[in-house]
């Protein structure tokens, strides 16, 4: 590939072909440097130590609603944006820290050790029934749809406290949502993302009512409680915004590492046998995966003041690093031989999940269940394999990667 600036990488990665295989654009980025001017008040962050130090460095925030006010005043926000505008996810000290504090005590290493039993019971469940789901006609079951999704979303839904009955849409719904977040693409047409963001708080508007007068131990019923409390440590808007985030966060990236890791898998078949053999921890095989190809590929910071810089690089106050986990993770200066997949390698640390204030809260979580999932999975199913009568497809994103459909042979 060709050399270019990191304007043009940008711009590449934007397009659909670079969102199916953005590696190389990463490497491209490499040789630019850790960090690249993007020109107009941006930067391009792509160097392991240079991601890792802005994502732990306050100074550097997220797009929030006080933010974006300051900036540019009192303009209205599209539904989608105004929804997750008030979650943790868009928010800045001290209402970050007001709001992440209770629903960081859900996912403590205590409390998701605990949850060890419900989730393999969970996978056992869903792999009994596989086989029911093969029609014998050569295009096999859909990974992706029939066990990727089907845990993640049982388990976030479980601590929030939503019933089995209300679950159905939430696979389409939060696919249009996340529509929001890839801000790399095009954004000329949110209709989507703005419908599912308004049924989704009507659902939990409702469902907050409904543990008003039948309180649960979920965290539904412990977050309104904060709503009502006197002291009102979340307001309604808060509520609901935390609640789409928590369940987006909470089977999306987790999806997403089940699918692209049994992907791997089909394409390294020494690693399968070390799995099947017990020869490779299932803990060092979700770590590179996770390395590998990352479930959430990017994210930005805003620079909160003057006088900031990231390796030389200034940036001017409300300047904007786009960070490139993805890049990061496969950063030669980090790690070596970044392009090989090798579940073996030491140290590795990827920053899939994020670092600093606004790492990812459920990340014990995803690691849970991906280690069971595929421990279960191929002791099961040691044999599985592509479809031969179906092709796997990649979902059209950059920033949360992975697999839209992945049809599979149990063998």
């Amino acid at each position: 590939m060709d050399a270019m600036d990191a304007a043009g990488i940008i711009d590449q990665l934007a397009r659909a072909d670079g969102r199916v295989d953005p590696y190389p654009l990463y490497a491209l980025a490499h040789e630019l440097g850790p960090v690249a001017s993007l020109g107009e008040g941006w930067v391009l962050a792509c160097g392991y130590d240079s991601v890792n130090r802005v994502l732990r460095n306050p100074a550097f925030g997220v797009d929030s609603d006080e933010l974006r006010q300051t900036r540019f005043g009192d303009e209205p926000r599209r539904d989608s944006l105004a929804l997750l505008g008030r979650s943790i996810l868009q928010s800045n000290p001290p209402q970050h820290t007001r709001m992440r504090a209770p629903i960081a005590s859900v996912f403590t290493p205590r409390r998701v050790a605990a949850l060890e039993p419900a989730v393999v019971g969970v996978v056992e469940r869903l792999l009994d029934r596989l086989p029911e789901l093969d029609a014998g006609d050569g295009t096999g079951v859909d990974f992706m749809e029939e066990f990727a999704y089907q845990l993640p979303v049982s388990v976030i839904c479980e601590l929030l406290g939503v019933p089995e009955q209300d679950r159905g849409p939430f696979r389409s719904l939060i696919h249009d949502l996340t529509l929001v977040l890839e801000f790399m693409g095009d954004q000329t047409d949110l209709t989507a993302a703005d419908a599912a963001a308004r049924e989704l708080s009507t659902t939990f508007a409702a469902l907050a009512d409904l543990r008003r007068a039948e309180p649960r131990d979920d965290l539904i019923t412990a977050l309104v409680q904060l709503v009502d409390a006197e002291d009102a440590r979340l307001d309604a808007a808060e509520l609901l915004g935390n609640l789409a985030l928590l369940l987006l966060a909470g089977f999306e990236t987790t999806t997403n590492l089940l699918g692209n890791g049994l992907a791997l898998l089909f394409g390294h078949p020494a690693v399968r046998a070390a799995l099947v053999q017990q020869a490779l921890p299932v803990a060092d095989f979700v770590e590179e995966v996770l390395r590998y190809d990352s479930p959430v590929q990017l994210t930005s910071r805003t620079a909160l003041f003057r006088g900031l810089e990231i390796d030389g690089v200034p940036l001017e106050q409300y300047g904007e690093v786009v960070l490139l986990l993805g890049a990061a993770n496969r950063d030669p200066a980090r790690f070596h031989d970044p392009d090989h997949f090798d579940p073996w390698r030491a140290d590795n640390q990827p920053l899939s999940f994020g670092a600093g204030m606004h790492y990812c809260l459920g990340a014990m979580l995803a690691r849970l269940e991906a280690r069971i999932a595929f421990t279960a999975l191929l002791r099961r199913f040691p044999a599985i394999a592509p479809a031969k009568g179906a092709e796997p497809v990649r979902q059209d994103r950059l920033l949360l990667r992975g697999y839209a459909s992945l049809p599979v042979e149990l063998g």
